[in-house]
């Protein structure tokens, strides 16, 4: 199977989309909704996402491996924010229904980025400025960032992994990868502290934290592309129970829809992931390792071989 793609920027709606009058059920204190219309857009048919290879939209926060300094790291996502100022005046725009084009001043609305944070490599540029509405910037292991630090090892450049079964699709896996085979990938960061947590995974007192390569669940059996039949799927089909679903097409364009979109609820109780069996293969007999004791990679060995009936299972002995 040819490896999907990244996510380098925002990805657009599968349809063409609405601004309704209604509080945001997504975003706090926003006024409106964004709900799609009955209408494929442009931008979808543009990269042929009826031949594309549909996947599940996981729930957590965007990362990205690449070199620094000749090895491999892991980096962490920043949308930039705007400033005080250029804040104020933009939720004051919101609330006036005024419709202007080009509203932020790239140069002067935004906070600035860290010196070793570097754009995306998808990023829309004004005047040589990546545009930070647009941005998806990534960040090499930083002690802030102690969630993304918790899933990778340095030492022996390796990364903990949530995917499928090699031999068997029903079965989920947790395994030590490679950093190497991560490569210029970017993946999925969940767990306890990530996003409110909508997978239910470790506690406050022991949190797990995961990695998902974008595109790794892919949907088999997902229907026509048309607004009510996604929206019965959604609602009725067990393989629904998730977030949203990536179209990954084949110019590498991603295309997506979020429940949000069809007006449905999300986050919610019972999600497809943790619908299936996990199997914790850490495959470290070649490592001569030392891992501090209180650290992710550590725990899992003591569960190595283990299967779970669910990710939710999942608790360290400690």
């Amino acid at each position: 199977m040819r490896r999907l793609g990244s996510v380098q920027r925002k990805m657009p709606c599968l349809f063409v989309t609405e601004v309704k009058e209604e509080p945001s059920a997504k975003r706090e204190h926003q006024p409106f909704k964004v709900l799609a219309t009955e209408t494929i857009s442009h931008k979808a048919l543009d990269a042929d996402v009826y031949s594309a290879i549909p996947t599940e939209k996981v729930d957590g926060t965007c990362c990205y491996v690449t070199t620094y300094k000749d090895q491999p790291y892991l980096w962490a996502r920043l949308d930039r924010k705007p400033n005080k100022q250029a804040d104020k005046r933009f939720k004051n725009f919101l609330h006036s229904k005024e419709n202007q084009r080009n509203f932020w001043n790239v140069e002067e609305d935004f906070k600035p980025a860290p010196r070793c944070w570097i754009p995306a490599k998808e990023i829309e540029q004004l005047n040589g400025n990546p545009m930070p509405m647009k941005m998806d910037t990534f960040l090499k292991n930083n002690k802030q960032y102690c969630w993304h630090s918790s899933v990778v090892n340095y030492e022996f450049e390796i990364a903990l992994v949530l995917k499928h079964h090699p031999d068997d699709p029903g079965l989920l896996e947790i395994s030590a990868v490679p950093l190497s085979d991560l490569l210029e990938q970017t993946l999925e960061l969940i767990g306890t502290n990530i996003n409110g947590n909508p997978y239910g995974l470790g506690s406050k007192k022991h949190p797990l934290h995961l990695l998902i390569p974008h595109g790794a669940f892919q949907i088999r059996n997902l229907p026509t592309l048309k607004h009510n039949d996604l929206l019965s799927w959604f609602e009725g089909c067990r393989e629904g129970k998730i977030e949203g679903i990536v179209w990954h097409c084949g110019d590498g364009c991603l295309i997506k829809v979020h429940r949000h979109h069809l007006g449905l609820c999300w986050p919610i109780p019972d999600t497809y992931m943790n619908s299936k069996p996990v199997i914790i293969n850490m495959n470290l007999n070649k490592y001569d390792y030392a891992f501090d004791t209180k650290c992710l990679f550590n725990h899992f060995l003591k569960l190595d071989n283990q299967k779970f009936g669910r990710l939710k299972d999942i608790i360290f002995d400690v």
